[in-house]
């Protein structure tokens, strides 16, 4: 390693948008180190690693292979599953930034590489007010992914760069075109990254978990519709695939783990105004304990304006008008009602 240039340690996955920040940071002059966490033994897998180890070649850079496959299965593979067994609706994207992207490969970066920076692929912005590292929606809106970066620490983002930030998602696909990179045409990664089609998320549990007999009940009347096979096939707010003929659309309102109940009624009936989030994660520093703000309660759906009161690592959140589908298990995620900052998040107990 030169002794004059920086180095920054990019988390390269294979994909355009891991690629492409690896190519930015070059062309900044930082001596740039592509790190791939494996994180299930799969044919997959390998072939991720193989794509990643194809970038740092085109761009002539030293390429790291870590194997994670303990520690997500650990964090990521068994919270998924126990979430589930418990009738919550897990996101494994969150954990993995929390514990695998900064956790095990952020600490390698900067504790073995001595890296100066650490990016990744993501679209969000940092600029460091007073002292304080906020978090920003990026250029490309439609690609906003502050949501699942909830769980990041100020010590960090203080080490963290997101080099794609500026840029629209196709303008980073023309930039990996421009300079043949090796996933210049490939399409977007799916959601569940170690469910593999034609898996589907359903089979997967039914193989893990095993199929469970239970009943389906009215929220209201307590009236039993029918009978499922596993309550952890179903999520709130679910319609579709429950299955049972009805004079009006049924929707899941409530799960019951431990008494195997999947509770059904009408849309009006799964909404609410109340929810409540605990191991609440500050971003940025937040002196007021009660404000409003703008809240989400799941990935894809617009931020809705909430009253916030923060005691301890808790949040009670009101919602100025009622909202579908409070899913325990989900993350709570709160921004700034002024400039949309990253305030921060929880996972919704209620």
């Amino acid at each position: 390693m030169s002794g004059d240039k920086k180095i920054a340690v990019v988390a390269l996955s294979g994909g355009v948008d891991s690629s492409v920040s690896a190519l930015l940071l070059q062309q900044l002059g930082y001596e740039v180190i592509g790190v791939t966490g494996k994180m299930v033994n799969s044919e997959n897998a390998e072939i991720i690693c193989k794509n990643a180890k194809n970038v740092a070649e085109k761009l002539g850079i030293r390429h790291v292979i870590l194997d994670l496959t303990d520690k997500f299965r650990k964090e990521v593979i068994d919270y998924f599953k126990t979430s589930y067994e418990q009738g919550k609706t897990p996101n494994p994207c969150i954990k993995c930034n929390q514990h695998i992207k900064w956790g095990d490969i952020f600490d390698y970066a900067i504790s073995v590489l001595k890296a100066d920076v650490f990016a990744t692929g993501h679209y969000a912005k940092i600029k460091c007010e007073n002292g304080i590292y906020k978090l920003y929606p990026a250029s490309d809106e439609h690609k906003d992914q502050l949501y699942f970066l909830s769980r990041l620490k100020q010590y960090q983002l203080a080490k963290t760069v997101f080099p794609i930030s500026d840029y629209k998602k196709d303008e980073v696909r023309q930039i990996a075109y421009d300079y043949d990179l090796p996933p210049k045409s490939s399409k977007e990664s799916q959601d569940i990254c170690f469910i593999h089609k034609p898996l589907t998320t359903k089979k997967y549990l039914i193989d893990k978990l095993g199929e469970k007999r239970g009943d389906f009940i009215d929220i209201l009347t307590g009236k039993k519709w029918g009978e499922h096979n596993g309550c952890y096939q179903y999520t709130i707010g679910q319609r579709k695939g429950i299955g049972i003929a009805a004079p009006y659309p049924l929707y899941v309102i409530d799960i019951d783990a431990a008494k195997n109940i999947v509770y059904l009624g009408r849309e009006q009936d799964n909404y609410k105004t109340n929810l409540k989030i605990k191991d609440l994660n500050l971003v940025s520093r937040e002196e007021k304990k009660e404000f409003d703000a703008l809240v989400k309660i799941r990935y894809n759906m617009s931020h809705r304006k909430a009253r916030v009161c923060i005691c301890g690592d808790c949040a009670d959140i009101e919602f100025y008008e009622p909202v579908n589908s409070v899913t325990m298990g989900q993350a709570g995620v709160i921004y700034d009602i002024n400039d949309g900052h990253l305030i921060g998040g929880g996972w919704i107990c209620k």
